[in-house]
């Protein structure tokens, strides 16, 4: 294809020798109007051209492009071909852009662009949420108009990129837990990430008070039995009442804080070991003819304790674990229930599966209560719960046990008139159970 120079050359030889031709065909004067008329006819299609090209720029579309002969050929096939490699790159910028947008939405930190003033040009679905925007209606808006928190602000106006800001925020009536950190790039741009640490925040202030519980259970004991070998290592002659009386107390407060470890170990234990296997099966009949044999033991005739097997389901998992669990529930009992009271231990079927359940005759639980009884160290009344030898963890015990078995604790209690704690197992958990035998009791 010719240049637009080599056609326009071409374009006027030809109307000069034509004109030429026609002169020594017809004369000088006829062959100098023919001149004129083609320079004419080609200035009128030239200038046509311009106006449907500037017509056509006002809405510059590949579909309306015009056409034409000799160098608008060359004019339009070029524009065409702009068009074309636009097209390609808005294509790769557009893909681009969604991925970069699909790749901020994924991203489980939130995140806003920030212009050299302060004013959003982009926020990801995170921040949203974290800081009650949206990208859509607020770009543009300064950020400290919609998130007005003083710290935030300060915390902008300052630009102390090195350090995040730690936010609380209510979000949908829950409060929330917001590390922001201020991040500079590009020109004068900014980038606010947030992440939410509620949780982080919650474990750490779980770990003090566990550290402080654990510190305040040990300081009674340790303080008693140091106060005792004072004593005795202060008296001038062997008082032998003292001294028996002196080691009794001693032993005691040995056996708290030994029990005190032994839970502690076991707690640490549930929640760091891998949830059991499917595999091995638990006689529970049997596991709770011999916790029935400990109860009375440790009710020392204090109590009537009755033993109901209704089903000799077994269940699959960790002996030591449910062990633990069930042991845990029928000491409460006991330790709850004033003498003469009646303690049940029931094992049968229910609609979801399997449930073993505890039901006593003791003191009860108001109701107000009972959501908090298996958080560590949690007591309703805790003089009695010291007096009786409770450590606070039993609960906190058995909840983890039962949910690594993919089991429930339910409670139901009435002050004054006694408690059932069950713990139930799902139909999954169960063996397929043989024949029911007839129902056993043991009293």
């Amino acid at each position: 294809m010719f240049s637009v120079w080599g056609q326009t050359t071409a374009l006027l030889v030809s109307i000069a020798l034509g004109s030429l031709a026609f002169w020594l065909l017809v004369g000088l004067w006829a062959a100098l109007l023919l001149f004129a008329v083609l320079l004419l006819c080609v200035l009128l299609y030239h200038i046509a051209k311009l106006v449907a090209l500037q017509k056509w720029l006002s809405h510059p579309l590949r579909e309306t492009l015009p056409d034409g002969l000799w160098l608008w050929e060359i004019v339009y096939s070029q524009l065409a071909r702009m068009l074309r490699l636009q097209g390609q790159s808005e294509a790769r910028l557009s893909a681009a852009l969604d991925r970069f947008q699909q790749v901020g939405a994924a991203v489980p930190e939130g995140m806003v662009i920030l212009d050299e003033f302060d004013r959003i040009e982009w926020c990801n679905p995170i921040a949203e949420r974290h800081f009650g925007i949206e990208g859509q209606r607020d770009q543009g808006h300064h950020i400290t108009n919609l998130v007005r928190h003083p710290e935030f602000v300060e915390y902008l106006k300052l630009q102390n990129y090195g350090e995040p800001l730690t936010l609380k925020s209510s979000r949908d009536t829950v409060e929330i837990v917001l590390s922001v950190h201020l991040i500079p790039y590009g020109d004068k741009q900014k980038l606010v990430s947030s992440r939410d640490i509620t949780r982080w925040e919650l474990i750490e202030t779980m770990r003090k008070d566990f550290i402080a519980n654990v510190s305040h259970e040990l300081r009674t004991p340790i303080t008693v039995i140091a106060g005792f070998l004072e004593t005795l290592a202060d008296l001038p002659k062997s008082d032998p009442d003292l001294t028996r009386r002196s080691i009794h107390l001693m032993r005691e407060q040995a056996t708290r804080m030994h029990r005190l470890v032994e839970d502690l170990l076991t707690l640490s234990k549930l929640e760091h070991t891998e949830k059991p296997n499917f595999d091995k099966q638990i006689a529970v009949a049997e596991l709770l003819r011999s916790l029935y044999q400990e109860a009375i033991a440790l009710s020392k005739d204090k109590h009537r304790i009755e033993l109901q097997l209704d089903t000799e389901d077994n269940v699959f998992g960790n002996e030591d674990e449910v062990r633990s669990a069930f042991a845990n529930l029928i000491s409460n009992g006991i330790r709850y229930t004033p003498k003469d009271g009646l303690i049940k231990l029931c094992w049968k079927r229910t609609v979801e599966g399997a449930a073993f359940s505890v039901q006593d005759t003791g003191i009860g639980i108001e109701q107000q209560y009972i959501p908090r009884l298996t958080e560590r160290f949690y007591r309703v009344d805790r003089s009695r719960s010291r007096e009786t030898g409770g450590t606070g963890l039993g609960l906190a015990i058995v909840k983890h046990a039962l949910n690594r078995h993919q089991a429930k604790l339910e409670i139901v209690s009435t002050p004054g008139e006694g408690s059932v704690f069950s713990a139930i197992f799902p139909a999954r958990r169960l063996v397929k159970a043989l024949a029911p035998r007839a129902t056993e009791k043991a009293s």
